[in-house]
Parts: structure tokens; sequence; C-alpha cells
């Protein structure tokens, strides 16, 4: 579910130099299958679903709502950047602002995809909803989740225990809207 309030949806496609971020589409089915059943991709969120259960619950086009990127390179689904706003959050710090996620691919990882693609993002997102912050949690041993989020401009805000393993929760200052 994303609350981002009344703002045109789905926008052009954003281009980066080598990423293009766009609203799912039926083509994109079987990657989503493949990000949410990998284990390697859900080793810090939890653990994979089972594939047999994705096949049968995931619709044929995936959901298409504001705040949600397929990330392409080459013509091809890699990950998927997530800005949502959770109408109640795990962590007062966190209540009320949008989380920013990302999920890549592992046959993506180690080029620098989801710095680009969550920088893209994140500054879609301040062209239209100015001066909103953003809020990024991470397990604390997920060492790139970690640069990343350093890389992004997040700051801690506090580390605490969720899901058998220490959580950190990060905050991104909006940026203020120009005069």
């Amino acid at each position: 579910m994303s609350d981002l309030g009344p703002i045109a949806w789905p926008p052009e496609p954003i281009r980066t130099e080598r990423l293009v971020l766009r609203e799912p589409e039926a083509r994109d089915h079987a990657v989503f299958i493949e990000l949410l059943a990998s284990a390697e991709v859900h080793t810090y969120l939890g653990g994979p679903r089972p594939r047999d259960e994705l096949e049968r619950e995931l619709p044929g086009v995936p959901e298409r709502w504001p705040g949600s990127f397929v990330v392409e390179s080459d013509g091809a689904m890699i990950g998927q950047i997530l800005l949502r706003r959770a109408p109640e959050h795990r962590r007062p710090a966190a209540e009320g602002k949008v989380d920013l996620g990302y999920l890549f691919l592992p046959r993506a990882w180690g080029f620098g995809y989801a710095a680009e693609a969550c920088a893209a993002a994140l500054d879609w997102f301040d062209g239209v909803l100015p001066g909103e912050p953003v809020v990024l949690t991470a397990q604390s041993a997920n060492a790139g989740s970690m640069r990343l989020a350093a890389r992004l401009g997040f700051t801690e805000v506090e580390r605490f225990e969720a899901w058998d393993a220490e959580q950190w929760l990060g905050l991104r200052s909006p940026v203020s809207p120009s005069a």
C-alpha cells in the first residue's frame, strides 16, 4: 500500500546513465517471483517466500501504485524500488514518513545499480513531494545496505531489535523546496 497523496502516476520513465525506472508490467512477473523467492535477496529480510506460493498469489501484472518502480537495465528488470508511507510504522521515529525499500537480483549486485536507482527515485520523490523526509530500515549486519544508506545521505536515528537481529533506522532530511 502506498499513500503518497495525489501525485500524477505513472510518471514518464526515469532514465539514468544506465537504468530506466518505470511502472511494473506483465513481462516483469517472473522476475518479481525470482526476487521474492531468492534466499540470497532475502538474507537480511526474514527469508524468502516459497516459489509455489508466489506463483499462486502474485497477479499476472504486478501491482501498480505510486512509488513502485521496476528497475531495468538493457531492457530487462533487475530490481525494484519502493517509496511508500505505511499507515502504521513499527518505530515511532518513522511514523508518518515515507520508507525507501529496494530489492535487486544477485546478478545485479556490485555494479552500483542500487545507488543509481535509489538516487533517481529520491530525486523524483523530492520533485513531487518536496520537503518530505524519507526513512530507510536495514539490518545493521547488512554491510551493503549500510554503505548505500550513507551514500544516499541517510543518518542514523536509532538501532533496535526485530526479527532476531539488530536493525538500523536512518533518516534522509527533506530537501527544501526551491524558492
